[in-house]
């Protein structure tokens, strides 16, 4: 596919996702974080409900750019179904692709891919990576009580 095309259509992806995105709202019960990016003031709380180590729903709201929104749809859709185990996995081969790292095993990700281009904007990575610190986070936590944080870091 031309390079210009794969901007297009990762173009598309980010808009779509962003205007129309997948899983946003609130749900009741589960394992709840809410994060926020001060750099750039994206929010998100993310709602994840597990039965038997397994991801059954997912749900986020807040306010961030197209990017964070974005990503936070596609992450939803990739992780209902999941176990915790392939969840973590995930996040972490996203968080590689993001910041321009080849892992054999980003297939995984299926159309996840798509934001691979965020590489080439590295004040952005932040954005992209939210939604999947606050996923790493609701699966870490032990219990039901909320968590709240800051990104700070990659």
């Amino acid at each position: 596919m031309a390079l210009s095309k794969l901007d297009n259509l990762y173009r598309q992806v980010i808009l779509d996702h962003s205007s129309r995105p997948h899983h946003y709202g609130e749900l009741h019960g589960g394992e709840t974080v809410d994060l926020n990016n001060p750099t750039c003031g994206d929010v998100i709380k993310l709602t994840m409900q597990v039965d038997d180590d397994r991801i059954t729903d997912i749900a986020f709201n807040g306010s961030g750019c197209s990017i964070s929104t974005a990503s936070a749809s596609l992450m939803t859709d990739a992780v209902i179904g999941k176990t915790k185990a392939e969840a973590l996995e995930l996040a972490d081969i996203f968080s590689k692709m993001v910041q321009g790292e080849v892992d054999a095993r980003q297939k995984k990700l299926g159309d996840v891919t798509l934001l691979s281009g965020v590489a080439k904007f590295p004040q952005r990575i932040k954005c992209a990576t939210l939604a999947w610190h606050a996923l790493e986070k609701a699966v870490e936590s032990e219990n039901d009580s909320a968590a709240i944080g800051h990104l700070s870091g990659h």
